[in-house]
């Protein structure tokens, strides 16, 4: 080891004496680029496509924890069963590495624009971008890195775990303040999939994400969550659907991650509307049914085929009971009191192929977008604000909850350019205020209310594919109250699972924080814990 040092040190000693006059000529990759010449605006866009493009990362779990989705189809068991299946390992650990890894593009894109002032917004955009990224991580996992996180290149590789009673009233504040550092006057961020670098859709989109964050603490610190909701709604939310938070994919570059799970050719068959999801709309006889579920013509082959709508009248509509499959055990789905029967005949039968399935012209475009927070949703947690009381103006809860309503079927229209023309969508949208004057919020009682806002929050969480939002504001609300799935072998107790253990490499990577993190989870790194928030 020594004779190597020594033969090192010859040679720097050799090319420093005889090189230095082209010293950076020589040493400088050209293949490389660096912070003088980057583009850090191209680190946003990445930065939201990896936290918007979650695919399976939401499919395998939160989809049908909180049964939206239903699927007999064995990889699908993590969610439809709560049963180790399909990567099951891989998968709890998929959120946390992928949006870990979102944070750190935008974080790294600090790093490059910090010291210029000319850049400031795009910087104040990338610690909301930040924000929203621990703030998904923490509320799946709970205690996770967030003082220490994101500092490898300044050697802290092992980063300690802060607790979510800290972790969120330091988000709350980094968001205020780069909300409030934010000026038209400075140069936009350009390369923006969410916004196009529009700096006053920014500051609403920040107050609305603090609306949210607000909301999560309602049950543990109601006046903390209090004095952030009324902050929010004075600074400015959302008011339109084109305010939405979305993000654009192009299946021409990566695609849409979700779509092209749905995609796959299993999947695509198998995959359906739950029967809860389905029987809730029915009892109000939603028109939303006819614009996000259809049922594919018989047969094995034509439930294959992409190319074939579906028959999406609102009385055809039937929704698969979570917690069935195709074994041919007491748990076949032929076995359910209401199973309506193959769909085809001879050898061209489909098993669940009577069972509704997200509309393929809306919800299978592998150009379609990915949605991070709508004006639906604010409108219905405005609703829930002005509930418990809250000063977040003069519109009434009852008309928040109607804006909310009809702001989620009008989001459908957003999903690709084909929904956006889309006649059941349009028929629906047209539907709304007759629906809602038939179904107004009631008022009767604050617990009534907050269950009709919090089963709405679900249905527009749902209908939008965000299924991780869907499962954090059920855990947050308990509504809508559903009726855990029970099947042999489950990973949570018979339970709907209300966390998610950390990543199964973490007791190696990083031993003693996780160790002191584990230590402080009543009912230990299970699934069946509960986070901070969650009462």
């Amino acid at each position: 080891m020594k004779k190597i040092g020594y033969i090192l040190t010859i040679l720097a000693v050799f090319i420093a004496s005889s090189c230095t006059d082209k010293f950076e000529e020589v040493n400088t990759d050209p293949n490389k680029t660096s912070a003088t010449v980057f583009n850090p605006n191209y680190l946003l866009s990445q930065s939201q496509y990896e936290f918007g493009n979650t695919g399976y990362s939401q499919l395998l779990f939160q989809s049908m924890w909180t049964q939206v989705l239903a699927s007999t189809f064995s990889y699908y068991g993590n969610g439809d069963k709560y049963v180790a299946s399909g990567s099951f390992i891989a998968y709890q650990g998929r959120v946390h590495e992928e949006t870990y890894r979102a944070a750190s593009l935008s974080y790294e894109m600090q790093n490059l624009v910090k010291d210029k002032p000319e850049m400031s917004n795009l910087y104040n955009v990338g610690t909301i971008m930040k924000v929203l990224c621990l703030a998904r991580i923490t509320d799946c996992y709970g205690d996770v890195p967030y003082s220490e996180a994101l500092k490898a290149k300044e050697g802290i590789t092992l980063p300690k775990y802060d607790s979510q009673s800290k972790i969120y009233p330091g988000l709350l504040a980094e968001l205020d303040a780069a909300i409030t550092a934010l000026s038209t006057s400075k140069t936009n961020p350009t390369a923006d999939l969410m916004y196009g670098g529009n700096i006053t859709k920014w500051k609403k989109f920040g107050y609305s994400l603090m609306l949210k964050l607000a909301l999560r603490l309602s049950k543990v610190d109601a006046a903390t969550a209090k004095t952030w909701a009324e902050k929010a709604y004075a600074g400015g939310v959302f008011t339109s659907v084109d305010d939405n938070a979305k993000i654009i994919t192009d299946n021409a570059t990566a695609g849409n991650n979700t779509s092209g799970a749905l995609r796959v050719p299993d999947d695509y068959r198998e995959v359906r509307w739950s029967k809860t999801f389905i029987d809730y709309l029915k009892s109000t006889s939603d028109p939303r049914i006819s614009a996000i579920a259809e049922i594919a013509q018989a047969g094995y082959t034509n439930n294959s085929n992409q190319d074939l709508a579906g028959d999406n009248s609102e009385s055809a509509q039937i929704g698969l009971p979570n917690g069935y499959d195709l074994n041919g055990g007491a748990t076949d789905i032929a076995k359910h009191p209401q199973y309506p029967g193959a769909s085809g005949s001879g050898a061209d039968v489909a098993r669940v192929g009577k069972y509704s399935r997200p509309r393929t012209s809306v919800f299978v475009d592998r150009s379609g977008v990915n949605f991070v927070l709508t004006y639906a949703e604010t409108e219905l947690l405005l609703a829930e604000a002005k509930v418990r009381g809250w000063n977040v103006g003069a519109t009434t809860a009852a008309d928040h909850y109607k804006n909310g309503v009809k702001a989620a079927i009008a989001s459908l229209a957003q999903f690709n350019s084909t929904a956006s023309s889309d006649a059941a969508i349009a028929k629906s949208v047209a539907a709304m205020d007759s629906y809602l004057d038939k179904n107004p919020l009631n008022t009767s009682s604050t617990e009534a209310s907050l269950k009709q806002i919090n089963e709405q929050i679900w249905v527009a969480t749902g209908i939008t594919f965000n299924f991780i939002e869907n499962w954090s504001n059920w855990r947050r609300s308990g509504y809508p109250a559903l009726t855990p799935v029970v099947y042999p072998n489950g990973f949570s107790n018979g339970t709907i699972p209300r966390r998610i253990p950390y990543k199964s490499t973490e007791p190696s990577y990083n031993p003693e924080n996780y160790k002191t993190a584990v230590a402080g989870i009543s009912g230990g790194d299970t699934f069946t814990a509960r986070i901070w928030w969650d009462k």
